[in-house]
């Protein structure tokens, strides 16, 4: 990346094995400012471990990464540092039980950027004002329901201020009937130009609000485009036998 550049991710030559077995297999992948890029495809087909390269939960084997300007596959790089400015949410809450909504948001603010108590909880009920869960300020996650829970996950990561969010299939533990509120809460970050990058089964979702379609399969990238293209007309065969057999898995209509 240059210092002008537009792009706020971007991967060269990917690759990534577990025990000797591929997961990611050369993969260039860039992602400009305030655009959402859905990431779909069959399960273990890489799509999480993807997502876990890009803040280098995971460390490629092969090739760059490189986000908001830091190339973050560098020894020099601090990657304490570089990961602030990235937010994540994870198919599970991982909130902590005995803090409250609030201090589970407020906490990071606090440990990380070293806000005082007052700036702190002050960032921390605007985020969860921004999911809706204002009035579930003082409740502790063992008197939520999931979907609650994953807003607030999804607020404790908007208290960093971070200018990425990436989604790990925010909704898989989720009721149905809890999908919508996590949905919307997405779809306003979206709105508001936040750079998105969201794994997700979710096909309706992903062809609303995308700008780009992904979809991976066996580590590797194999169709990318406006859903228009991706999910509406694939074009390669093994895309239009996932999304034929994610049709076929879906409820009848009432």
């Amino acid at each position: 990346m240059t210092a002008c550049s537009t792009q706020v991710v971007e991967l060269r030559g990917v690759g990534k094995s577990f025990a000797g077995t591929p997961v990611l297999a050369d993969i260039d992948f860039a992602v400009e400012r305030s655009e959402v890029v859905c990431v779909i495809g069959p399960s273990g087909s890489g799509k999480s471990t993807l997502l876990r390269c890009i803040n280098l939960l995971e460390q490629p084997d092969q090739g760059t990464v490189a986000v908001l300007d830091q190339e973050l596959t560098d020894p020099d790089c601090d990657i304490d540092s570089a990961r602030r400015r990235i937010g994540m949410v994870f198919q599970q809450f991982n909130l902590f039980p005995l803090h409250t909504a609030l201090e589970n948001c407020a906490l990071a603010p606090r440990t990380v950027l070293g806000m005082n108590r007052r700036e702190a909880r002050e960032r921390a009920r605007a985020e969860l004002d921004r999911v809706g869960l204002g009035d579930q300020i003082a409740s502790y996650p063992a008197h939520l329901s999931g979907g609650q829970q994953q807003r607030v996950a999804i607020a404790r990561a908007l208290a960093m201020a971070p200018e990425l969010m990436l989604f790990d299939e925010p909704t898989s533990a989720l009721d149905p009937e809890l999908v919508g509120d996590v949905l919307a809460s997405i779809r306003q970050l979206a709105v508001a130009g936040m750079t998105l990058i969201i794994v997700t089964h979710e096909m309706a979702f992903a062809r609303e609000i995308a700008d780009r379609v992904i979809f991976m399969d066996g580590g590797r990238i194999v169709e990318s485009g406006p859903p228009e293209a991706v999910i509406d007309a694939p074009r390669q065969s093994r895309t239009q036998t996932f999304l034929q057999r994610i049709t076929d898995r879906a409820p009848s209509p009432g």
